[in-house]
């Protein structure tokens, strides 16, 4: 119970430090007020890096769980399973 609740109480403080303050509130733009702290972009090309990184985020989660949820590999050489077939033991 102990272990839970400093878990909770943790992710608790994690979530509240993520709200930006008002002085950051106030310095973001527009677009980014509720998101986060400092000051923002500073000029207009960091919106287009931004934007590749959340477009290369969202391609690898894509993907990642794409191979993940159906790998499709069937060849019986496969390394994979080299884990998932059972030793047998010989007598």
């Amino acid at each position: 119970m102990k272990k839970g609740s400093l878990l909770l109480f943790l992710f608790l403080a994690s979530v509240i430090q993520a709200f930006p303050c008002d002085v950051c509130k106030r310095n973001q733009p527009k677009l980014l007020q509720d998101i986060s702290h400092g000051t923002g972009p500073q000029a207009d090309s960091e919106y287009f890096i931004l934007a590749g990184a959340v477009l290369v985020v969202l391609f690898t989660l894509m993907y990642s769980l794409k191979f993940l949820l159906k790998p499709g590999e069937k060849s019986p050489q496969h390394i994979k399973n080299t884990i998932l077939t059972p030793v047998h033991k010989h007598e």
